[in-house]
């Protein structure tokens, strides 16, 4: 208001009702529309501050959430992984079961003797020796004497002896039983004598060839094929470049300062990874099917473990997603609290005020009209 022009005390006084009215009409109007009682620090500083701190945090922990997001997507695809190769893994099985069930027909050499265990031992003269031959390749086992000669000796001297066609192994019934490859004849010699070499159950001879089982050879080639098959999809169980099942590491951070995390470990489950080894001398012998046996029953323990630890580990990383979104909400909430406004409390305020500057332009009046009615007095 100029300073040059004379006003009354009851205008004056209605004018600054009407400014303080108007300025919190335009607070209030601020209010509604932004939705906020605090817009700035000028507003509440503590509220103001306190409520970015939190609204920080929770952006913070928003952002971890499409990593957890993420980690829960690499480990369901290692476990639809776990779960298409243990499938695979099962055909194997059973094509080796179907295997041992189809006769072996290349000579077979059974020992006389039952009960024998792989340390069950045999008095025989030192440096006397029993031989296994194919008719090309011969292995050796040589008697170190004393009676310290053990069924697992004689077994390692046959199977350790390169490009023999003949394996060596104990039967259920505990019998040495040398089995052909191929078509290959068994032939049994050596220095040792007949009553050495009986302790064993062995006796000089030959066992004429046989054939190869085309059935055996038709399986063992389908062995391998799964096997194939289990490395691709080993190698084909990554999610977002990242594949648990090729030995790929996998770090979930849990928090926005780095301190709680869970780190995953991987692991590498082809077929080399599981001991899973191609088929040997095409299944024609029942101790290579047993070996393959043995091999994938090892293989699916190691699956059934592996689940489960990935299993745990997707328990982990799932209940702290949810509990970060609790905690997001939480920091939400409580930063609205501080910074929102009641907007029924405001429209109510807004009514208020409304009221409370018609009345003041109403007085406004009243006051101008005394002013007046003095004027008149001079006409």
């Amino acid at each position: 208001m100029s300073s040059n022009i004379t006003l009354s005390a009851g205008v004056r006084q209605n004018l600054l009702s009407l400014q303080k009215t108007a300025d919190l009409m335009g607070l209030t109007q601020n209010r509604l529309a932004t939705g906020k009682k605090v817009n700035s620090a000028l507003d509440n500083p503590i509220n103001f501050f306190t409520a970015s701190s939190l609204q920080n945090r929770a952006s913070d922990l928003n952002s971890l959430m499409d990593a957890m997001s993420n980690a829960i997507q690499t480990l369901q695809a290692a476990d639809n992984g776990i779960t298409a190769i243990t499938s695979l893994v099962k055909s194997a099985q059973a094509l080796a079961q179907q295997a041992a069930q189809n006769a072996a027909s290349t000579a077979i050499y059974s020992g006389t003797v039952s009960g024998l265990t792989a340390a069950s031992t045999a008095t025989i003269v030192a440096a006397n020796t029993i031989t296994v031959s194919d008719g090309t390749t011969t292995a050796t086992f040589t008697a170190v004497g004393g009676g310290a000669d053990t069924v697992q000796d004689f077994l390692d001297a046959v199977n350790n002896t390169v490009g023999i066609n003949v394996r060596a192994e104990l039967s259920g019934d505990g019998r040495i039983l040398l089995e052909a490859t191929g078509t290959d004849a068994i032939t049994i010699a050596g220095t040792a004598t007949a009553l050495e070499k009986a302790a064993f159950g062995l006796v000089d001879g030959t066992t004429a060839a046989g054939t190869l089982n085309t059935t055996r050879s038709s399986l063992a080639s389908q062995f391998d094929d799964i096997r194939t098959q289990i490395n691709q999809l080993a190698a084909d169980s990554g999610f977002n470049g990242v594949n648990l099942l090729n030995g790929n590491a996998l770090k979930v951070t849990f928090n926005e300062t780095g301190t709680s995390f869970v780190s995953i470990s991987g692991a590498t489950l082809d077929s080399a990874g599981l001991g899973v080894v191609a088929s040997t001398n095409t299944f024609q012998t029942d101790l290579d099917i047993g070996d393959a046996l043995a091999n994938l029953s090892s293989a699916l323990t190691t699956l059934r473990s592996q689940a489960s630890a990935f299993g745990n580990s997707l328990s982990v990383v799932q209940t702290r997603q949810d509990f970060t979104k609790v905690t997001i909400n939480t920091l939400q909430v409580g930063a609205d609290n501080l910074t929102l406004a009641d907007t029924n409390e405001e429209g109510a305020n807004m009514l208020a005020l409304q009221t409370r500057q018609q009345l003041s332009i109403t007085a406004l009046s009243l006051s101008a009209q005394a002013n007046q009615a003095v004027l008149q007095l001079f006409q």
